[in-house]
Formats: C-alpha cells, sequence, structure tokens
C-alpha cells in the first residue's frame, strides 16, 4: 500500500527553518572555521537569523492553517508566542556573546572537557579561548522553543520538548565560575528533564490509546464524543499536565529551578528563565484549550491546585533566599502561579492575559539577569550574595534603579508592566469563577512585595561594605538587553493597550 507523502508549507514554516538552517551552519562553522575567526561569524549568523524569522513570522501575520498533514498548526498564538521568542532570543544571543577582558566569553568557561580547576583549564583561560559552540546550541534550543507551542499533535511537541530541552542540559553547566555548581545544577536538569519527558511520553500514549489519533484535535474530537474509557483519558492528561509543569516550573515539580538558575551561567539562566517558560506554556495553553477542553471540569480543579501551591510556595520561599539568582529563581516560580491563573480560566480573556503576561514577564526577567551579570567580586566573578549588595545603588545609582524597577514590576506595582499582567489574568480568572485563586494571588503578591521592597532598601538605605562588589561597566551587547527590559517594562506599564490588543487579536487556537 502507498501513502501519499505530506506536503510541506515552506513558506509557513520559515521562521523556524531559518533558526534551524542556521544552527546546522553553525555546527558546519565549528567543524571547519578557523578557531580565531568563529566568534564574529557565529555572532553575524545568530543575529541575522534570529531577525530575518522575526519579519517572517511578522510577514505570515494572519495566517490560520495546520501545516505538514497537520503535524503544525501557524494561527494567532502560535505567531505571537514565536515573535516573542525570537525577540528574547536575540537579547539572550547579545548576552551570551559578551566577552572578557582576557578575549573568553564572560559567562562561560573556555573548556567545557577540562576538570573543573585543572592544568587544562586554566591553560585555555590564559589562552582566551571562546566556547563558540554555545550559539549553534542556542539556535538549537530556539529552534525546538518555536516547535514546542505550534506543534499541532503529541508526537511532534515531544520533538519539539526534546530539541530545545537537551541543549540546555549542556549550556547549564559551562558556567566560568563554580564550574562543579554549574555542572551540578546541568545533571539535576538532566536527570529530571529526562523524567518529565518519560511522564509527557507516557501520557501522550495513554491519549492515543483512548482517541486513536496523536492529533490534539482528533484527541479534543474523541474526549468530545466520550468514544471511550474516559478514566484513560483523565490519566493520560494527568501526565502530560506533568511534562509541561515541570519546564514551566510549577510546584511540586519546581526543585529544578532554584539549583540550576544558581549555577547556570546567567546569560543561559535568563534565556530559560524568559524562552522556555514562553513555549512551554503556549504548548500548556494549546492542550488544554485544543485537546482537553472537554475535560475541562477534571483538569480545572487540578490546575487550582497547583497554582495556589506554586504562588503561595514561591512567595513564602523567596523570603528566606540570600542569593540573588535564587531569589530571581523563587520569584520566577511565584510568577508561573499567577500565569497559571490564566489558564484555568478557560476563556478568551484568559488566552490574551497570558499571552500579554508572558511577553511582559519575559522581558523583565532577562533584562533582570543581565543587571545581575554587572555586579562582579574583585576576582570577576559574579557576586550574588544579597548582603553584599548593600549600599550598591549609592555606589552605581543607575544600575539601582534599573534593578529596582524589575523587582517593583515583578511585585506589580502601578506603572510596571508587572502590575497590568497580573490585573489582567486576575480579571480573567474572576470572569472564569476562579475568585478564590484570585484572593490568593493577591496574598501572595503582598508577601513577594515585602522582600523586593526588603532588596531596594538594602541597596539604597544600608552601608556598604568595605569589600563590596564592583559593577562593570556593560558593553553595548549587555546595555541593549537591558534597555529593553526597562522600556518594555515601563512602556507596557503605561502604555499596555496595544501590546494588549495585539494579543487579543491574536484569536483562537486552531482546531
Amino acid at each position: 500500500m502507498s501513502m501519499p507523502a505530506p506536503s510541506v508549507e515552506y513558506g509557513e514554516l520559515s521562521p523556524m527553518l531559518i533558526v534551524f538552517g542556521v544552527a546546522v551552519a553553525g555546527v558546519v562553522v565549528e567543524a571547519f572555521v578557523p578557531r580565531d575567526r568563529r566568534y564574529g561569524i557565529q555572532i553575524v549568523l545568530s543575529v541575522c537569523a534570529l531577525a530575518a524569522a522575526l519579519v517572517a513570522v511578522i510577514a505570515l501575520a494572519g495566517t490560520r492553517h495546520a501545516a505538514v498533514a497537520g503535524a503544525v498548526a501557524v494561527d494567532g498564538p502560535t505567531l505571537f508566542l514565536q515573535g516573542i521568542i525570537l525577540l528574547v532570543g536575540l537579547l539572550a544571543v547579545l548576552l551570551i556573546a559578551e566577552r572578557r577582558a582576557t578575549g573568553g566569553l564572560e559567562g562561560f568557561t573556555p573548556q567545557a572537557s577540562a576538570v573543573p580547576g585543572s592544568v587544562a583549564q586554566l591553560d585555555a583561560t590564559r589562552a582566551g579561548i571562546i566556547q563558540t559552540e554555545v550559539f549553534p546550541l542556542t539556535m538549537f534550543a530556539l529552534g525546538g522553543m518555536l516547535l514546542f507551542p505550534a506543534a499541532n499533535d503529541l508526537l511532534t511537541m515531544f520533538i519539539a520538548l526534546e530539541v530545545f530541552s537537551l541543549p540546555l542540559y549542556l549550556l547549564c553547566g559551562l558556567a566560568r565560575h563554580r564550574r562543579v555548581l554549574s555542572q551540578e545544577a546541568a545533571l539535576k536538569y538532566f536527570l529530571l528533564g529526562a523524567f518529565s519527558s518519560a511522564f509527557f511520553l507516557y501520557g501522550a500514549a495513554m491519549l492515543y490509546g483512548y482517541a486513536g489519533t496523536l492529533s490534539l484535535t482528533g484527541v479534543g474530537d474523541a474526549i468530545t464524543a466520550r468514544s471511550g474509557n474516559e478514566s484513560l483519558a483523565v490519566i493520560g492528561a494527568g501526565l502530560l499536565s506533568v511534562g509541561v509543569l515541570f519546564k514551566v516550573g510549577a510546584v511540586p515539580f519546581h526543585s529544578w529551578v532554584p539549583d540550576v538558575y544558581q549555577g547556570a551561567p546567567t546569560p543561559i539562566t535568563a534565556f530559560m528563565a524568559a524562552a522556555t517558560k514562553i513555549a512551554a506554556f503556549g504548548a500548556m495553553l494549546r492542550i488544554f484549550y485544543v485537546a482537553l477542553p472537554g475535560l475541562r471540569d477534571d483538569w480545572r480543579p487540578i490546575l487550582w491546585a497547583v497554582a495556589i501551591l506554586t504562588m503561595v510556595a514561591g512567595s513564602v520561599m523567596v523570603v528566606t533566599q540570600t542569593d540573588v539568582k535564587r531569589m530571581l529563581a523563587y520569584s520566577a516560580v511565584a510568577q508561573v502561579g499567577f500565569i497559571l491563573m490564566g489558564v484555568v480560566a478557560a476563556n478568551d480573556a484568559g488566552l490574551s492575559s497570558t499571552l500579554f503576561y508572558l511577553v511582559a514577564y519575559g522581558l523583565s526577567t532577562l533584562g533582570a539577569f543581565a543587571a545581575v551579570t554587572l555586579v562582579r567580586a574583585t576576582g570577576g566573578e559574579e557576586d550574588t550574595d544579597v548582603a553584599r549588595w548593600a549600599g550598591l545603588g549609592r555606589r552605581a545609582p543607575l544600575l539601582g534603579v534599573v534593578f529596582s524597577l524589575f523587582l517593583l514590576a515583578f511585585a506589580g506595582i502601578p506603572l510596571t508592566s508587572g502590575f497590568v499582567s497580573k490585573f489582567a489574568v486576575f480579571k480573567a480568572a474572576a470572569e472564569g469563577g476562579a475568585i478564590p485563586l484570585v484572593i490568593v494571588g493577591v496574598i501572595a503578591s503582598a508577601i513577594a512585595a515585602y522582600v523586593y521592597a526588603r532588596v531596594i532598601l538594602l541597596m539604597f538605605f544600608s552601608t556598604p561594605p568595605s569589600d563590596g562588589p564592583q559593577v562593570a561597566v556593560p558593553s553595548s551587547l549587555t546595555a541593549a538587553a537591558i534597555v529593553v527590559g526597562v522600556a518594555a517594562t515601563v512602556m507596557f506599564g503605561i502604555l499596555p493597550q496595544p501590546l494588549l490588543d495585539l494579543a487579543g487579536s491574536a484569536g483562537a487556537f486552531l482546531h
């Protein structure tokens, strides 16, 4: 029996094809181009590819079509999410490309295969060797992230999950300083990620057993028709949810977040904190809104519980943190709980408010971690001890104001993008009947706001230690990432309506 070859809509897939094509080209560069010329070539390739892919996304505006025999859905939410992933990826590449005075990449070890503290590592550092492999790895991760929220069947979604996860496992272990901590973070992320992928795959298999198809639309139709054993569909949906809840860092699947955020190179932490959440929440929305709306009465109570646990645990645990990166990690956990409120709403307002929140949070958190990279100890290592940031706002007022702005946004203070984001998801959740969830969200926001205020007061009103950290002068690369983050945080707080309209006009998912 002959099977017809599926048609491939190259134009509709062009953003992903551009990114994957340049990722492969980057591998070729690593194989054949002399080491001293790779850095410049990789930078140009990555930046040009991301800009071209962003233009392609804009050109596809208004498209609603299932490409590649229905495996990939090109619709409003897909293009919206892909656009912000590409923008965040472009800013992350600028952070990754930051170089040291010795010539090497700022955040990355010059030789990943060397034992920490070994002679080989010291020689590589003195020689200024640049680990340019990070650029194609980042591009592969971005390609998977572009496909993840666009996947219209469970197999394609699983492939996208693995394509963007595997490079991240490697990138997390490449920190220049605290090499053992970085490698421990990478190993923990890999092991827990492997478990979550197994849950996702097992859930997909059970849904296939129920519906006889891996298509999200087909699964949704089968559930609506009640064509099989409903308990099989519920268990499959639960297992599938574990995989995506792990990727967003929701409680109780969040244990990797603080360790990985602290141990990974800070540019990779910024990239993961922003882009991974955007991609994973996009996939989660597509699963619940396309494949599982018929089980809404089953999954909404579970997401209620997960959202409450995530908001409360993240907001309480952030109080006890003494490391800036771990503080931002638990802050990210709390933010996941707020974003889940938009998913729980299960209405059009929930979808548009979640999309807005992902944009606002993604750009703010990337800017916050970019600011962290500028605070250094005497030896050039990042100084992330909260106590040593005392008086930092006096010695470096501009950095203090910028970091304070991002903290205020995370707290949801008016005139910042964080306030509009929280107001939008709270309103959507209330319209969806989740008023108790809104009350918990307000209380959790107040708890977290205390921590952010404490850090701001520490920076501006405490006496700085005699051996306090130094503030590095950012290059144009890091400065660009911070400026975009600040601009987005202020603009979306004062004039949010254009982005709210854009998120609203993205429309529903393609069924």
